[in-house]
C-alpha cells in the first residue's frame, strides 16, 4: 500500500499524518504518478493551516508539485504515456508516494534536469518566470526590489533577473542569507534586521527608487514597500509569508504616485495547457542554458513533512526544499 501525508484538521505542522494511501486507476484525461521528488512550498502551509481554503474541504493531501513517473494512462491521453518523467503543478495532492492527476498539467521532463530539480523549481521556477516576462515585464536598465531574496522562489528570480539585464536589489534576514543572495544575482542585498529597507533602497538608486517591487512577505514589508516605487511604479504581492496585508484605502496608490498594484498567481498564468507549456519550456530552457541553477538545499522523507513545515515556517530553509517519498 502507497502512503501519503494528509491533514485532516487545520492547524500547525503536527497536523500531517502519513497514512496509507490508495490512488486508485487513471479515468477519461488522467494518469497515474510514482512520485519520485516532491516540492515543498509556503503554499502548502496555507492550505494546512486553513488560511486558503481546499477546493474539496477536509481531508486534504497537500502539494501543488512534484516529478516522477508515469505508471499508467486513461482513456484519451496520448501525449504522456507509462515510463515518461514528467513533472507538474496541479491541485492539491502532492504529498503522496502516488497520485492521480489531469494529464494535461503534466509537462515532460527533459533530459539532463534531474527528477529533484524538476520537482523543486516547477512552482518556484514558473513563478520566476510569470513575475519577470509578463506580470511586469522587466527590462535591461529596470530597477528591481525583491522581498525575500533568499527563498526558493528568489533565487531563481535573482539568476533570471540578472540574465535580462536589470539592477536588482533583495532583502533578506540575516547575513547568511545576504551571502546567499549575493551569489544569485542580487546585486544590492538589505538584510532588514539591521537596515531600513525603504532608505537603503533610496541610497542605493540615488533617491530614484524602484520600477517594481516583488513582495511574496506580506504584512511586514506593507506598506512600506510602496515608499520604494517611482510614480506609477507596479507593486506585485505574490505571498504572505509573514501574514496577509490588511485591508488598505486604494488612495495610498494615489497618495504614493499613482500605483499600480496587483495580486498574481500562477495558476491564472498557466491555466491554459499552452499556457502551462510555454511557461515550463521557458524554465526548462534557462536551467538548461546554466542561466539559472536550481539549488536543492534541503531534503526531507515525506514521512517528516511536519518537520519540514516547521522548518520552513520557522526560516531555517533557503532555496529549494523536497520531500523523498
Amino acid at each position: 500500500m502507497a502512503k501519503a501525508i494528509r491533514v485532516h484538521e487545520h492547524g500547525g505542522p503536527e497536523v500531517l499524518r502519513y497514512e496509507d494511501h490508495d490512488a486508485g486507476k487513471p479515468g477519461k484525461g488522467e494518469a497515474l504518478i510514482r512520485h519520485t521528488a516532491i516540492g515543498l512550498n509556503f503554499l502548502d502551509t496555507y492550505f494546512r493551516s486553513g488560511l486558503y481554503p481546499a477546493p474539496a474541504g477536509l481531508p486534504l493531501i497537500p502539494g501543488n508539485e512534484a516529478a516522477g513517473e508515469v505508471l499508467e494512462v486513461g482513456e484519451g491521453v496520448d501525449w504522456v504515456k507509462p515510463g515518461d518523467r514528467v513533472a507538474y503543478v496541479g491541485g492539491l495532492g502532492a504529498y503522496a508516494q502516488e497520485r492521480i492527476i489531469a494529464a494535461d498539467r503534466l509537462v515532460k521532463v527533459p533530459d539532463g534536469i534531474s527528477d529533484e530539480d524538476a520537482a523543486g523549481m516547477m512552482l518556484k521556477g514558473m513563478t520566476a518566470e510569470y513575475l519577470l516576462l509578463r506580470t511586469y515585464p522587466v527590462k535591461p536598465g529596470d530597477t528591481v526590489l525583491y522581498h525575500a531574496a533568499a527563498g526558493g522562489v528568489g533565487l531563481i528570480f535573482g539568476q533570471w533577473a540578472r540574465k535580462l539585464g536589470v539592477t536588482l536589489i533583495g532583502t533578506v534576514g540575516s547575513a547568511e542569507k545576504a551571502e546567499l543572495a549575493k551569489a544569485h544575482g542580487y546585486e544590492h542585498v538589505i538584510n532588514y534586521s539591521e537596515e531600513d529597507f525603504v532608505a537603503r533602497v533610496k541610497e542605493i538608486t540615488g533617491g530614484k527608487v524602484c520600477d517594481v517591487v516583488y513582495d511574496s512577505v506580506g504584512k511586514d514589508t506593507f506598506p512600506a514597500s510602496l515608499d520604494c516605487l517611482r510614480v506609477r511604479g507596479m507593486f506585485v504581492s505574490f505571498g504572505q509569508s509573514s501574514g496577509p496585508i490588511p485591508p488598505f484605502n486604494m488612495a495610498i496608490l494615489s497618495q504614493k504616485g499613482s500605483l499600480y498594484a496587483t495580486r498574481p498567481t500562477l495558476f491564472q498564468y498557466i491555466a491554459t495547457r499552452d499556457e502551462l507549456q510555454a511557461s515550463a519550456n521557458a524554465l526548462f530552457d534557462v536551467v538548461k542554458s546554466g542561466d539559472v541553477k536550481i539549488r536543492v538545499n534541503q531534503r526531507y522523507a515525506l514521512a517528516d513533512a511536519a518537520k519540514a513545515h516547521a522548518d520552513l515556517e520557522g526560516r531555517k530553509t533557503t532555496g529549494t526544499t523536497v520531500l523523498i517519498p
